[in-house]
């Protein structure tokens, strides 16, 4: 009888655990607050190509593929690859023309800290190039199998914890590259199945503003982080590892490139590489409606329109103001350049916001973002929630410097998601068009001081024309 009543009482719990199972499944597929932008973004059954398919992560005997390059990208320190090879933390590309891959220089390099005085050159320990018929010898018979798509950031932290150089040198690069390649096949870019950071551990990675975590699972939410503990795991597997497909993001190896080099930005290089106008978008639209829950839609004046309870009736410009922190304006050209943007607000032209980003959560700052045409504050961090703002001919970054400084910073976002770009130098306002760009960068002795001017009426001006010139008729 207790037989009978254990088994029955077994079959019921199988039962509820399989519902529970579905139940889960079911609520992560349709809660909206964990999604992927369905009208950019493919399902996994989509995934890339047709002979590229996940499958599961397995140890298995295998004949050796030779390591190759999807799509046509060759941009320094953001390469992809397909069968590449990891055996004791050394990278190996399995190869019969070696010619036909990059100097190893422009792949990786060493993983120090930059700026310090480090040999930065890569040798045999960091990445090897072998023939076919050198694999048995080096790499063994048994091959564990990494499947899907890895983003192997390879540097140190020295330049994660910031917001910036995270999303708009690492991310935004990466993206770039990778929208480039699959969108040229005619195939839909589908999210990375991991994140890959071996040289770091930890929370390293995560900036002090908090916001590089959050936005990452908010962007990335099928995508894992894994850290220098996962790479030591696989390490020390002792035996060959074998990534699908992999990019490598290296930045000293980025910086070789001829347009980082003339920029100074590791993001320069990507420039080259061929990208539809709107490939920024599945990240922007599924990041802002997982923090959101909802994506506000700009019209052609600048306003939001959608949602109902989020109209804006005007096109709304924010002033991140540095007040609170380094880098910032003097007292008085912050208090003038505020009565001069407020003017615009009381001839109903704009809504007008100040935000001091350090005060606000997460969600706040980037809907202030979402819901801006403009935005305009000195050279700093807060400039990279532009990568939130939709994309329009009105859109608009204003960028205060010191008078005779130039850097591209913020300048290669706005050109990567769609913004027109003002530097400003007081009351000169300097902006290029596709295709030309400032001839230079000048680092002034005034760039990181805290006592900065800026004549407001010359940014209002400039304001005024952006929200109520005509726009060219699209035929």
């Amino acid at each position: 009888m207790s037989i009978g009543i254990s088994s029955r009482r077994g079959r019921q719990l199988a039962l509820f655990t399989s519902a529970l199972a579905i139940g889960i499944f079911l609520w992560f597929i349709v809660d909206p607050k964990v999604v992927l932008d369905r009208e950019y973004f493919h399902t996994s059954s989509d995934k890339l190509d047709v002979e590229h398919k996940n499958s599961s992560t397995h140890t298995t005997p295998t004949s050796t593929s030779e390591t190759t390059f999807p799509g046509h990208a060759r941009v320094h320190g953001f390469l992809i690859f397909d069968q590449l090879y990891m055996r004791d933390g050394v990278f190996y590309i399995v190869t019969s023309n070696v010619s036909s891959f990059p100097p190893r220089r422009n792949i990786l390099s060493r993983p120090f800290n930059l700026g310090e005085g480090h040999d930065m050159e890569p040798t045999d320990q960091d990445l090897k190039f072998i023939s076919p018929d050198e694999v048995k010898t080096v790499l063994g018979e048994n091959m564990f199998n990494v499947s899907g798509f890895s983003v192997i950031e390879h540097d140190t932290r020295q330049f994660m914890t910031h917001y910036y150089h995270w999303w708009g040198e690492i991310v935004l690069g990466f993206w770039r590259i990778y929208s480039g390649m699959t969108l040229a096949a005619g195939i839909t870019p589908t999210p990375p199945d991991r994140f890959i950071l071996p040289n770091v551990f930890d929370d390293e990675w995560r900036d002090p503003a908090g916001l590089n975590g959050p936005l990452m699972r908010a962007g990335f939410p099928t995508t894992t982080i894994e850290n220098g503990a996962y790479w030591k795991d696989l390490m020390a597997l002792k035996t060959t590892i074998v990534f699908e497909r992999a990019m490598i993001i290296d930045r000293d190896a980025a910086h070789r490139h001829e347009w980082a080099s003339r920029w100074f930005k590791m993001i320069g290089g990507t420039m080259e590489a061929i990208a539809p106008n709107n490939y920024w978008e599945p990240i922007r639209r599924t990041t802002i409606k997982n923090l959101l829950g909802y994506l506000p839609k700009l019209n052609d004046r600048g306003v939001v329109i959608e949602p109902l309870r989020a109209n804006s009736q005007l096109p709304i410009v924010t002033y991140i103001s540095r007040q609170g922190g380094q880098r910032r304006l003097s007292n008085e050209a912050h208090e003038n350049l505020v009565d001069a943007l407020k003017s615009l607000e009381d001839e109903r032209i704009c809504i007008f916001n100040v935000a001091s980003m350090e005060r606000l959560t997460v969600q706040e700052q980037i809907e202030h973002a979402a819901r801006s045409t403009i935005l305009i504050g000195v050279h700093g961090n807060g400039l990279t929630h532009q990568l939130w703002m939709s994309p329009s001919p009105r859109s608009t970054v204003m960028e205060i410097l010191d008078v005779g400084s130039y850097v591209f910073d913020y300048e290669m976002l706005a050109r990567n998601v769609g913004h027109r770009h003002y530097a400003v130098w007081n009351d000169t306002l300097i902006t290029y068009p596709k295709g030309e760009y400032n001839d230079g960068i000048n680092y002034g002795e005034n760039l990181h001081t805290n006592n900065h001017t800026v004549y407001g009426p010359a940014i209002a001006r400039v304001v005024r024309e952006r929200l109520l010139e005509s726009l060219p008729l699209i035929s």
